[in-house]
């Protein structure tokens, strides 16, 4: 059995085939078949560490940008991903894989296009509220669709789309608790707030978080995602406003949050400040309540509705980017923080939302189709 996924170039299309890539390894483990031969194509393999650790071979298939905006680089990207289809079409008749599962994003548009062009059997999963144009695409042939969010299904053909959630590693889902105090160098009585501004950061979460740490360091302790390029100016600020205050040690800045350390913090986390990407779900595995601030429509035309689909479920609060300010997120930390009942409830609405076998119901479609296709 050979199984090729795409997805484009983030975290939140690559980490999510990771899942997948592993529970088909157990499946096929628990049907008594032999292990999968799985390959990932992208422009760039991203993490190449949990590639070779999942045993999954790397194929380059270069791919343009889908800007949704007037920019020069579109004309260019065109022979880029013309290049990329050429590419992907030599490729997987090479290894004729069995199924192309696609995650979305423009770099998984080569391989699926050869898919399409060699009658192989294609799945896709849509992460966000609306589907990118890729997935919509690949919507009107793929032989399955899975979606993360129950509204998503609406955007494609009636009766094909499955509301699976989103596939999340199960390491992550799994919160260490045992040491974490020691380890992130927290006061265990003292209530802790997780800040996540994605892997490259925020910089309008991270002004307005720093204007009011001296008064939110008089009561809480921070653990704050800064993201790797902000690590440094954020810390440099952080010290001059908080110059002389007692509290300074509370404030716990970190560039990214590796997976250790990420799922220490959500063990003594209260509750957690966030994006509206697919960290959610893995926010949701942690039932956590959470203050989402979603990018402004501008820069993201999903994270708004990702943000307000699971504001809707009851486990977060939305602060729209064009209303932040040091001021209102003061208050509505202060407000959730302060309510132990409407925390209960947001937990408990995470719980429902949250499914943490999303991963193992894609990997099942994608061996029943394997199985009959690859015989």
């Amino acid at each position: 059995m050979r199984i090729l996924f795409t997805g484009g170039l983030t975290g939140g299309h690559f980490y999510p085939i990771i899942a997948i890539a592993k529970e088909l390894t157990a499946v096929a483990k628990e049907e008594h078949a032999l292990p999968p031969e799985i390959f990932f194509m992208a422009p760039d393999p991203f993490d190449k560490r949990s590639l070779f650790e999942n045993n999954i071979t790397y194929l380059y298939a270069p791919a343009g940008k889908v800007r949704r905006y007037f920019s020069v680089q579109n004309f260019f990207d065109l022979f880029k991903t013309g290049t990329g289809v050429l590419k992907a079409i030599y490729t997987i008749f090479n290894i004729y894989p069995d199924v192309v599962f696609g995650k979305g994003g423009g770099g998984s548009f080569p391989a699926l296009f050869a898919a399409r062009l060699l009658r192989i059997p294609v799945i896709i999963h849509e992460s966000d509220t609306r589907p990118g144009r890729v997935n919509t695409w690949a919507g009107k042939f793929a032989r399955e669709i899975a979606v993360a969010y129950p509204d998503t299904a609406s955007f494609f053909p009636e009766g094909k789309a499955t509301w699976t959630g989103m596939p999340v590693r199960k390491e992550i889902t799994m919160p260490i608790r045992d040491g974490a105090y020691e380890f992130l160098k927290l006061e265990p009585s003292i209530p802790t707030i997780l800040v996540l501004g994605g892997s490259l950061g925020s910089q309008k979460m991270n002004d307005a978080l720093i204007d009011i740490l001296p008064a939110l360091l008089e009561k809480y302790q921070i653990i704050h995602q800064t993201g790797e390029a902000n690590y440094k100016e954020v810390v440099g600020t952080a010290q001059v406003v908080l110059e002389n205050n007692p509290s300074i040690h509370r404030y716990k800045p970190f560039g990214f949050l590796n997976e250790l350390a990420l799922r220490m913090s959500a063990s003594v986390a209260t509750i957690v400040i966030t994006r509206a990407g697919s960290s959610l779900f893995e926010i949701a595995s942690w039932r956590l309540p959470a203050i989402v601030i979603p990018i402004s429509p501008e820069v993201s035309h999903d994270q708004t509705s990702n943000a307000f689909a699971y504001a809707r479920s009851g486990a977060a609060t939305v602060i729209e980017e064009k209303n932040l300010s040091p001021h209102v997120l003061e208050h509505e930390i202060n407000q959730l923080m302060d309510n132990d009942e409407k925390r209960k409830s947001m937990i408990e609405a995470a719980m429902s939302f949250s499914k943490p076998d999303a991963a193992r119901k894609i990997a099942k479609a994608i061996f029943a189709i394997a199985i009959p296709h690859e015989a």
